[in-house]
């Protein structure tokens, strides 16, 4: 049977967000349904209905303390002068906490306040008072009262609530079922033997873990290849068996892209693409009353649409308002610009630097899942406005709480394998800290510490005159400005290469005359600098180097390049040629220090992060990576 073809949709819509979710919640209208569970396993489920007390806790007047029970009026003679005479089963009882209080005892007295006389006697120095230490009936619970109203998320203390007050079981909404489709010829499980164009599917357990969080029932449905008629009857089965429906992948204009059409055939296709970035390839439409979000294949775009659409339906569903995250206002280290026309959504990393909330963007690539990874905010950008400036100031939505983004160390600078290394035994150390990191390049660190934007700047500046490393930078730079240069690293750069080194590159030379396609950093890192002063001291120039305008911004980005291409070269780090199993040809050592003020050096985080980088346990696992050697015992570079 021949397969139907879909003429391949190109133009894609620029609908506002806010009016496709209107849209789409107004469709929304599926019937609520209730079931009961057991209280014990209520925990974050939303209560259906108003529950009230079946029983008064206590149901009983109860003992507040360890003591004896009497009748208040027969102890107000009792005075320090005159002391009063109290005799068992005559004038008190015995009563432990919780204990019941019978009838005509109206009051308990503490057994520290008694003086024991015998088995039989006590005596006492001061009166009671009708009531006192004695938890009358209701005191926390009165039966009949409202515990809770419908639409609540129960907690773990409100269970307690519940099953004190005789309640086994509770009526509960139902948890939204959720069919997560994961679609693509491309896609692969985790555990499958991967071969070029294969991509693993993941995207369907992030999609499933997110319902769960927002209180939905996810069902992750396994790989549908992009076949239009598996495609159509899965959604078909789908729309029988749950409450609504995210297909992922096939959402764009692509000549594979068959969502929109087959959600227009079988249903009805409200919104083909929304004003924001990244998540504008979104379908949104209606298959037998049942809500359908196809979100696009990139994971961070995935992940905005599935918020921006699936939440709201699931919080309508549970009559729960959507969550808002918690906003604050930001310095931008760097500038941003927007299009106009279409929200911007901007993945950022934030520090809390000199009592400010400094905030630089995330690589904006909708496939970069880590930038989601690491996020400790988004940043929106209005459709109406084309960006901000750096240094301007703008509303960051929270993706992290606050203290641990003020208890963080802001890192600027040049990419160095060993930060990551840092920041874990900074916070083996200390639980509540770690570093964050922005791989600027070296020039931009050094700017950051300038402006206050960072604490430390990783870098690794070769001066061409004096052939010294950073010292002429931070003095030229940071004139007047009291900083600390403290050694950190002694590592090897070098030609990172194909394994076999195939074109035989051992020089500068050979990276232009042999054509090598070669893999550069971005202006401003100490590694580019580096490689022009090698060409400068050969006399070639830039436009003799295929792919000089290539440019990557860590040594893994570049290793990462090298290793697609046999006639690839890089400059970097050994251990970047290391990770990827490439070969290394050196060039020499350099010296990449640690660039910080005075204040933060002396503060103590400085203290911690100092010595936690001349710690034995740092510095074997640092050379154990080869190509590396922490400066032991390092002084800070004299700057006068």
């Amino acid at each position: 049977m021949s397969q139907k073809r879909y003429k391949r949709k190109i133009y894609l819509e620029d609908k506002p967000r806010s009016e496709a979710k209107r849209e789409i919640l107004e469709a929304f209208q599926l019937p609520l349904e209730i079931e009961m569970i057991p209280t014990s396993d209520a925990l974050g489920r939303v209560s259906a209905e108003p529950i009230f007390a079946n029983v008064s806790t206590p149901h009983y007047h109860a003992s507040a303390m360890d003591g004896i029970a009497v009748i208040a009026e027969k102890t107000y003679t009792a005075h320090e002068q005159s002391p009063l005479q109290l005799k068992l089963g005559t004038d008190f009882i015995i009563v432990d906490t919780g204990n019941a209080i019978p009838a005509p005892y109206n009051a308990v007295i503490m057994i520290e306040h008694v003086d024991m006389i015998d088995e039989e006697t006590i005596e006492i120095i001061e009166p009671a008072i009708p009531w006192q230490h004695i938890r009358p009936i209701g005191e926390d619970i009165v039966q009949e009262e409202m515990l809770f109203p419908q639409g609540h998320i129960l907690r773990p203390a409100d269970l307690g609530v519940l099953l004190a007050s005789q309640h086994l079981s509770i009526p509960v909404i139902k948890k939204p079922i959720v069919t997560i489709i994961p679609t693509g010829n491309e896609l692969v499980e985790a555990n499958a033997q991967l071969a070029s164009g294969n991509i693993i599917e993941f995207n369907g357990t992030v999609f499933a873990n997110f319902v769960k969080e927002w209180g939905g029932e996810p069902r992750l449905h396994s790989i549908v290849k992009d076949d239009p008629e598996k495609i159509k009857a899965v959604l078909l089965e789908a729309a029988e068996n749950s409450d609504i429906i995210v297909i992922n992948a096939g959402s764009s204009a692509g000549s594979k892209d068959y969502t929109v059409h087959i959600i227009g055939e079988i249903g009805t296709v409200f919104t083909h693409g929304v004003a924001a970035r990244p998540g504008k390839p979104v379908v949104l439409g209606k298959i037998n009353e049942k809500i359908v979000v196809g979100v696009p294949g990139y994971p961070v775009s995935a992940y905005l649409a599935l918020e921006w659409f699936v939440r709201p339906l699931i919080c309508k569903y549970l009559q729960l308002p959507e969550p808002q995250r918690k906003t604050v206002t930001v310095k931008l280290g760097r500038r941003i610009v927007s299009g106009m026309g279409a929200e911007d959504f901007v993945r950022m990393n934030i520090g809390y630097v000199n009592g400010q909330l400094v905030a630089n963007p995330l690589t904006r690539a909708a496939g970069v899942t880590m930038s989601y990874v690491r996020a400790d905010g988004l940043l929106v950008v209005p459709a109406n406005i084309i960006g901000y400036e750096q240094g301007d100031f703008a509303e960051v939505e929270l993706l992290r709480p606050l203290e641990d983004i003020k208890n963080a160390i802001m890192f600027c600078g040049s990419h160095d394998m060993t930060i990551d290394l840092l920041s874990s035994q900074l916070k083996k150390v200390r639980a509540d800290m770690k570093i964050v990191s922005a791989h600027v390049g070296s020039m931009a660190g050094i700017m950051a510490i300038r402006k206050g934007e960072a604490h430390v700047a990783g870098i690794h500046l070769l001066d061409p005159i004096t052939k010294q490393y950073n010292l002429s930078y931070v003095k030229k730079i940071l004139a007047g400005t009291d900083v600390v240069l403290y050694p950190f690293l002694k590592r090897k750069q070098g030609w990172i290469l194909p394994k076999g080194n195939p074109l035989g590159i051992k020089a500068v030379t050979d990276i232009a005359e042999k054509k090598a396609n070669f893999v550069n950093r971005q202006k401003g890192a100490g590694t580019r600098i580096l490689f022009d002063l090698l060409l400068e001291e050969k006399g070639i120039s830039t436009e003799e180097i295929t792919g000089y305008d290539r440019e990557m911004f860590s040594h893994l980005a570049v290793a990462a390049e090298v290793k697609g291409d046999i006639q690839g070269a890089g400059l970097g780090i050994y251990p970047a040629a290391k990770a990827m199993d490439l070969d290394f040809v050196p060039v020499g050592d350099e010296e990449y220090d640690l660039l910080m003020t005075r204040s933060f050096y002396e503060s103590e985080s400085g203290k911690q992060l100092i010595e936690i980088i001349q710690s034995f346990e740092f510095r074997q696992k640092v050379e154990k990576i080869g190509g590396y050697e922490v400066v032991e015992n390092a002084e800070p570079k004299a700057l006068d």
